[in-house]
């Protein structure tokens, strides 16, 4: 089940109010695509749709899973969105697709909270994949614990919601017992004095968690300031 920030329609519809417009974290992904000269590329995970929707700007060949209903809905109403096939699942829906390139953004990899969940993972991805394919994702690396940040002093903001009005939001850490890391967003909607939160989970695992040898992929890392990871 998705997490509420992204399942609940009204949290899916302030989602990308709380990133920078430019999203300058997908960049190396279009750079990688143009790399490995992707024509189709799927995008796991793919929320609100910013990255599947740039790509298929670029005439590529998109399809965009997510288990999210409502961020789909948000997704389908993008530029570029009616060039994309949009699937409500998760890496079970891969099973007979095929592409260049399989794109797993910002926390996505970390959702799964076990060896055999990551590994059944990329089992679907290397199936999906053409020869030469690549699997792209990016991890946090866990030596910087940057939940030491995830508090409402440091990540407070207030945002200016479209149909909604001024919305109030932080980040405040729950748990730490490595490799598992739970922390809770908070939403306040000044219009009614409403407060919704969304709880979440994640992994966060040494690198050699995600790059031990593995008889389903190779990797290899790419040289970018903030790296996603390729398998080859």
């Amino acid at each position: 089940m998705p997490d509420a920030i992204f399942a609940e329609p009204k949290l899916a519809e302030i989602y990308d109010l709380l990133d920078s417009p430019d999203r300058p974290d997908l960049a190396p992904y279009l750079a990688i695509a143009d790399e490995f000269h992707a024509h189709t590329v799927i995008d796991l995970g793919c929320g609100t749709g910013n990255l599947a929707c740039r790509f298929a700007a670029l005439g590529k060949e998109v399809v965009g899973i997510d288990p999210a209903v409502a961020s789909l809905a948000v997704a389908k109403r993008k530029a570029s969105a009616d060039r994309v096939r949009w699937i409500t699942g998760t890496a079970a829906q891969l099973k007979g697709l095929q592409a260049d390139l399989v794109t797993m953004t910002g926390n996505v990899a970390q959702v799964f909270l076990t060896d055999e969940e990551w590994m059944a993972t990329l089992r679907a991805c290397h199936d999906a994949l053409r020869p030469n394919g690549r699997l792209v994702f990016e991890v946090r690396d866990p030596a910087r614990e940057a939940w030491k940040g995830w508090n409402r002093t440091q990540s407070y903001k207030m945002i200016e919601a479209p149909g909604i009005g001024t919305v109030e939001c932080w980040v405040e850490l729950m748990h730490v017992q490595l490799p598992l890391v739970s922390f809770r967003h908070t939403f306040v909607f000044r219009t009614n004095g409403s407060v919704m939160t969304s709880g979440q989970l994640y992994g966060s695992a040494p690198e050699q968690r995600w790059l031990r040898p593995s008889p389903v992929l190779t990797s290899r890392w790419k040289p970018f300031e903030m790296p996603p990871t390729v398998l080859a």
